[in-house]
């Protein structure tokens, strides 16, 4: 209906467009006419305006009227539709709410099965996870336990050592007194030259406390063979001013004094050693001045090496106890090979009778390969015979045999089998 009335109204302005011109046209006629036609003319033209305004006004009022009815009928229409709308919707509302309503009952229903399930896994696997602490606590507490049980074994284990330290620092102690008197300190010394050599050399190849042909008694004399002969070995050692030297307190020329003093002192045994326990055609061409202790001998060889230049010199030499293991291997190796030089002959004796043993050896083995190698040669002529005897046995049953009787090839066979095979 809107459409219509604009429709109309549109065609309504065309026409008053159309009148518009029509009489500007007119009036410019009516211009170029006389002034009586032009009044009279412009009387009717006045006079046809005024119908043309009736007429527009009857049309815009009867366009009003018709608009006026339209808009009220549009207006109704509208109305009518926004009120079915609005119960439209009030029905879809209601049936949104009832819905919903359902909807979140079932879901409520399904979320209190789910809840429950829930509980229910949730319970089952608090059992299990209780059931598996259970377990690792008890074999916590197992192994706690062990480890306690350990522990208390091992502070046990960790007391006695430590009262075994306790002894062991009393002896250490008992050593120091003992290594500060000069006559314990040489038989501390003999008794670790005794053991070092027994532990070390075969019986007959030492002796201990030996006395020499000038009178003196050495500590211990290694036997070696010639040209080596005996060798010497003295245990005793000065240590007063070596323990003076690393006193606490000392001041540096107290301790230079000391230093001197016990450079001195190895000098003057060196001499003693030289004098006594070298002798020409009983003893080796020099002897061994045994130190029992290894930082002495590192000191000795680290800062005074004029002195072992000098032991040298006068053909002592001085050892440790570790140093003394490779003199006294040495040894036992040179006397081996001595030992081993003696006993020449008896090995080359057995050697001898082994040598014969082996050709024995040889011949009966080579007389065994020749009957190994007969008897293979007898088993392949064996084979050989036995293939053909079943070739025979195969023909026989696939009925290939000659008229001739059985008997002539089975003697046949017999015969060939006897006879030596090409």
């Amino acid at each position: 209906m809107l459409e219509i009335l604009l429709g109309l109204a549109v065609l309504l302005l065309l026409l008053a467009g159309w009148l518009a011109w029509r009489m500007a046209g007119v009036s410019r006629k009516v211009d170029e006419l006389p002034a009586g036609m032009a009044q009279g003319l412009e009387e009717k033209h006045r006079a046809m305006l005024s119908d043309l305004h009736g007429g527009l006004t009857q049309q815009g009022d009867r366009l009003g009227a018709n608009f006026g009815e339209s808009s009220e009928r549009l207006r109704g229409t509208l109305a009518e539709e926004l009120k079915q709308t609005r119960d439209t919707l009030h029905a879809l509302k209601l049936s949104l709410a009832e819905n919903l309503g359902q909807s979140r009952e079932a879901m409520i229903k399904q979320l209190a099965a789910t809840t429950e399930q829930l509980n229910a896994k949730i319970d089952q696997r608090l059992e299990q996870i209780s059931g598996k602490v259970s377990e690792r606590l008890d074999e916590g507490f197992k192994k706690t336990n062990e480890t306690f049980v350990n522990v208390m074994q091992r502070l046990a284990t960790i007391d006695e050592a430590q009262k075994k330290i306790d002894n062991l620092t009393g002896s250490v102690v008992s050593l120091q007194e003992l290594l500060g008197d000069k006559k314990s300190r040489g038989a501390f010394g003999e008794v670790q030259l005794e053991a070092l050599v027994r532990n070390v050399m075969p019986p007959g190849a030492f002796e201990l406390q030996y006395t020499l042909s000038n009178g003196t008694r050495a500590d211990c004399v290694l036997k070696l063979p010639e040209p080596t002969g005996l060798v010497a070995v003295d245990s005793k050692f000065p240590l007063e001013n070596y323990h003076r030297m690393f006193e606490a307190g000392v001041n540096e020329a107290d301790r230079n004094l000391a230093q001197k003093a016990f450079r001195a002192d190895i000098r003057k045994h060196i001499d003693a050693i030289a004098s006594k326990y070298i002798i020409a055609n009983e003893t080796s061409d020099g002897a061994v001045m045994f130190v029992p202790a290894e930082a002495v001998f590192a000191e000795i060889h680290a800062y005074h090496a004029e002195v072992v230049e000098y032991a040298n010199a006068r053909r002592v030499w001085i050892v440790s106890p570790t140093t003394l293991m490779a003199v006294l291997n040495t040894a036992r190796a040179v006397l081996k090979d001595v030992e081993t030089r003696k006993q020449i002959h008896v090995i080359k004796e057995s050697l001898a009778r082994l040598a014969v043993e082996f050709g024995r050896f040889d011949e009966r083995m080579k007389k065994l390969a020749d009957h190994i190698r007969q008897a293979n040669d007898d088993v392949e002529k064996i084979q050989v015979t036995g293939g053909k005897i079943s070739q025979q046995f195969q023909r026989i049953e696939a009925a290939e045999i000659d008229e001739k009787p059985a008997t002539d090839k089975v003697v046949r066979l017999v015969d060939t089998s006897k006879a030596p095979e090409s």
